[in-house]
């Protein structure tokens, strides 16, 4: 399924730049494409240790035929951690408390200059989270209901079809901890895709994307949030908030996931 989900992205990703090749240029020279890439980094030493690093890779082409979006994100943070080792001795561990990368591509080939069907695909791997992984490919429509030079507001929705793995559970067995592998669940589910972005003023920007998979076994919503400052043509700050929901979460993890990013933007 993983790799399944993969080569439907690249495949995504291929026809769509195929097309923009092959079709006029009518937003811009290279078919209206855009990039952006991000990172952020952040270390402490002295009484506490801890290590966080994020990056995000983004592509999006919009011109007269197509609608498309590509996405690359990971994130990895150490710290110390209070463990009892094998003599029975509590100490502290310099160890990975989050590792998570997700990537996905979504396709749309426009029926006029606001509505689209689009295609998606997305793919994620949590090692600590309500999910080992899921995956998820969908068929949709999707509508742009405001887009100046200002504002811009589009949804995207459809039925589609994901695969996910919980998270291992533990047990106690003859009074030994035993990690128990939990079973890969499938469901057809209904996507939803809302995106919003405004221009506060010439160099500072807000936007905002609710992502929801909804299925009978299990409700994933994300929402991303992001307020970016331009401070050259190429480079900005960006403050980033995210919202995760898992509805299926086994015992021991939680629902809900934030995180919090403050990252330095290159747009190409």
């Amino acid at each position: 399924m993983k790799k399944t989900l993969i080569v439907a992205a690249c495949l995504f990703a291929f026809a769509g730049m195929a097309q923009a090749q092959d079709t006029p240029n009518s937003a811009t020279d290279n078919g209206g494409w855009t990039g952006s890439g991000e990172f952020g980094f952040a270390s402490a030493r002295g009484n506490s240790r801890t290590e966080n690093v994020n990056a995000k890779l983004g592509l999006n082409q919009e011109n007269e035929y197509w609608k498309n979006n590509f996405f690359l994100n990971g994130m990895r943070s150490k710290g110390e951690v209070t463990v009892v080792d094998e003599s029975g001795a509590t100490v502290d561990r310099f160890t990975t408390t989050a590792n998570r990368y997700d990537a996905g591509a979504s396709v749309g080939y426009k029926l006029d200059p606001r509505s689209y069907i689009v295609g998606a695909a997305r793919y994620e791997h949590d090692d600590f989270g309500s999910n080992l992984w899921q995956g998820i490919v969908s068929l949709g429509y999707g509508y742009i209901a405001l887009k100046n030079e200002r504002t811009e507001l589009s949804f995207e929705i459809g039925p589609g079809y994901k695969r996910y793995r919980p998270a291992n559970t533990t047990v106690l067995v003859n009074n030994e901890t035993v990690e128990v592998r939990q079973p890969t669940e499938s469901e057809v589910v209904g996507r939803g895709l809302i995106n919003f972005k405004y221009r506060l003023t010439d160099n500072t920007a807000f936007e905002d994307t609710l992502l929801v998979e909804a299925g009978s076994k299990n409700k994933y919503y994300q929402n991303d949030a992001g307020l970016s400052v331009s401070m050259t043509r190429k480079l900005a700050l960006k403050l980033g908030f995210q919202v995760r929901y898992n509805s299926d979460t086994q015992p021991g993890t939680q629902s809900t996931d934030t995180l919090t990013t403050t990252n330095l933007v290159y747009n190409f």
